[in-house]
């Protein structure tokens, strides 16, 4: 089996590209095809561990999904995890290749990645009947063009017809069409099949002169004009998209938890379910003045957990934390977050930054010591701990999984929060975690912890007695899981209803819906 391929691309970044790969997955999947995503090369600080360890990117995982398929680094064989300016970790086929600046990376790696990227291709080729690439930025930066490995390169290598989506949102829509068609080569403008314009507002038939214009200026076909919307909630991998959407999610809720913004945030999506929680406003906080006084405040992962540290000091928020802590204000830090909680953090080998070591926020008694071995699994876990989150909790089993280059040491009077049975699949006995002794802050490296309903309800409802308020008594809501199924398919139905799939079948030479 070859499978058949189909590429977005886009005008510009953030057009709706991941989007639009999740929606045709889903289309192909509900027709009854064996479809899978691909994105050779991705750029993200949301990333996901797989079954046997990998780490790839969010977006492909949520593609994934949206295919009805568990995640698989062939999805996604080169990840890159930004660490500073202009320099990254480099991972290939989810193990981490090393440090490498963009300049390096550019000019002495890509082209060198050809074969592992048309390896992990053939491979997902060989088992599926449909796979739907992704692309990355424009296929029109032209500084790019002779060494990018994501858009046309690899349209090339797959055979695959390319849809460009432009973003009209942004305005310029069209513009941005034309002139992209413009800059790009002969051979890869005829590669460009038709034009799908994204997150339109308004009457549709009212734009249908622009489409007509369009269509004549580039005689490529507008496949179609898909809405704008926004009470899907589809995961996002870029804190670029968080920034943009800041606000779109915050409610009237009688229970109010701050979630801080650090620059190297990773990992944001953990806390989605307590986003979709109907008693509950999530907010994301950069600024001191803005924390107030919430009922719980997060502190989230990071992709350099010294450097966002000292940023946490440097902006003031770190002494309002410790304030809100000292006044009983419950504080929870996952991954990068629970590192900063401790006492100290070092860092010999400069694994992550230039810092050897630094204080911490003092509110957890533990060591952190960063090393060049990366820890990526999928664990199992119970509670272990006390306090008001864990001494009832530890009934309920925790999945999640941990992508960290530290370990944490507990010293005198930390308790560890977690205790992992299970990790990549095996039995294991490991603590994970630590508490302090009055149980109100807490930290992990379990990215996902929040995902299991039980303890996310547990946790609130612990918030809600603490403001004196009852559990709550509403109507129990989707597992994360059935809030995510039904999100592919009305993501699916209004994609399917915007676009003319008829003619996007026959570009993969295709009759139609198999059922």
């Amino acid at each position: 089996m070859s499978a058949k391929t189909i590429m977005v691309q886009g005008t510009a970044s953030h057009v709706g590209k991941s989007i639009l790969v999740a929606a045709l997955c889903r289309i192909f999947y509900r027709d009854g095809y064996k479809v899978a995503p691909f994105k050779s090369q991705n750029m993200a600080l949301n990333s996901f561990v797989t079954a046997d360890g990998g780490e790839m990117g969010r977006a492909q995982v949520v593609q994934a999904e949206a295919s009805g398929l568990p995640p698989d680094v062939d999805m996604n064989p080169i990840l890159l995890k930004p660490t500073g300016q202009a320099s990254s970790q480099v991972i290939v086929l989810g193990r981490p290749l090393g440090n490498m600046s963009a300049a390096k990376y550019h000019s002495g790696y890509t082209l060198s990645a050809l074969d592992i990227i048309e390896g992990a291709l053939d491979r997902l080729r060989s088992k599926y009947d449909i796979i739907v690439i992704e692309g990355a930025g424009s296929p029109a930066e032209v500084n790019l063009q002779d060494t990018e490995i994501v858009n046309m390169r690899i349209a090339s290598m797959a055979g695959a017809p390319v849809l460009l989506a432009a973003d009209i949102d942004k305005g310029g829509a069209l513009a941005s069409v034309v002139g992209t068609l413009e800059l790009i080569k002969p051979e890869d403008r005829d590669r460009v099949a038709g034009i799908i314009i994204n997150k339109f507002r308004g009457d549709v038939a009212l734009f249908q002169p622009a489409v007509d214009f369009l269509e004549q200026k580039i005689d490529k076909p507008v496949l179609g004009v898909v809405p704008y919307f926004h009470d899907l909630r589809i995961q996002e991998e870029d804190s670029v998209s968080m920034e943009r959407s800041a606000g779109r999610w915050e409610k009237e809720a009688e229970i109010d938890i701050a979630v801080v913004h650090l620059p190297h945030i990773s990992n944001f999506t953990d806390f989605d379910p307590l986003e979709n929680e109907p008693d509950v406003n999530l907010r994301y906080v950069r600024q001191p003045e803005k924390l107030g006084h919430p009922d719980m405040i997060i502190i989230p992962g990071s992709k350099n957990t010294i450097e966002d540290l000292l940023w946490l000091q440097n902006s003031g928020l770190a002494g309002r934390i410790i304030s809100r802590a000292g006044a009983g204000t419950p504080v929870v830090g996952i991954c990068g977050g629970f590192q900063m909680l401790g006492k100290e953090l070092h860092d010999p080998l400069h694994t992550e930054s230039n810092i050897s070591s630094m204080p911490g926020l003092g509110l957890l008694n533990t060591a952190t010591t960063f090393e060049p071995e990366k820890t990526t699994t999928q664990v199992e876990a119970a509670a272990c701990g006390t306090g008001i989150f864990l001494a009832e909790a530890g009934s309920w089993r925790v999945e999640g999984y941990e992508i960290h280059m530290g370990q944490t040491e507990l010293l005198e009077g930390a308790m560890p929060a977690f205790n992992i049975r299970m990790r990549s699949g095996e039995k294991v006995d490991f603590a994970d975690g630590a508490v302090n002794s009055s149980g109100l802050v807490l930290g992990t490296y379990i990215h996902g912890v929040f995902d299991q309903e039980d303890f996310r309800r547990h946790c609130v409802n612990k918030l809600r007695l603490r403001k004196g308020l009852p559990p709550y008594a509403g109507p129990k809501g989707l597992s994360v899981w059935e809030q995510r199924q039904q999100d592919y398919d009305r993501l699916a139905e209004v994609v399917r209803t915007s676009l003319d799939m008829k003619k996007i079948y026959a570009m993969l030479g295709l009759d139609g819906p198999l059922k």
